[in-house]
């Protein structure tokens, strides 16, 4: 495993990449890369009151936030990583044990290979267990509009 699950039941949110990129691998730490604004993004939209950074991602559970990803043996690049590197079974047994509120995608990719074909940013209709589910932007600067939907959804949809 390259990187820990940072996983609890009951979890406002769990955030799912691909894999650990090389910078992350490297660090050991989640969204490690020097121009991936998941830390800044998480800050911004309110999910964390402080910008946290990577080798502090343990503390996202007393948030309640999780993380997770679809490859956990391998690191690297989203188009380095081989589809025969993808649990997808193995993500969603241990998403319906956590059981969080949202499980939010952290890019297209995961999530069109969870679902197996092509989504949409935003809000999704299928669940995970009985998980709501939201697929995202990658941490560019692109994303934030859809963060902050996610913080809405959270604040509203107790």
């Amino acid at each position: 495993m390259i990187l820990p699950d940072v996983l609890a039941e009951g979890l406002r949110v769990v955030f799912c990449g691909t894999a650990a990129g090389d910078a992350s691998a490297k660090r050991g730490a989640y969204y490690a890369g020097p121009g991936n604004r998941f830390w800044s993004i998480l800050q911004e939209t309110g999910l964390t009151p402080c910008k946290l950074e990577p080798e502090e991602f343990g503390e996202l559970l007393t948030h309640h936030i999780g993380l997770t990803d679809l490859a956990k043996k391998v690191s690297g690049s989203d188009s380095a990583i081989g589809a025969r590197h993808f649990d997808v079974p193995g993500f969603e047994k241990k998403i319906k044990l956590a059981h969080p509120r949202v499980v939010a995608f952290n890019g297209k990719r995961a999530a069109q290979i969870y679902f197996g074909k092509p989504v949409t940013y935003g809000y999704q209709i299928r669940l995970i267990g009985k998980s709501a589910v939201f697929v995202l932007p990658s941490t560019s600067g692109a994303a934030r509009g859809y963060w902050q939907e996610l913080e809405r959804f959270l604040r509203f949809k107790k």
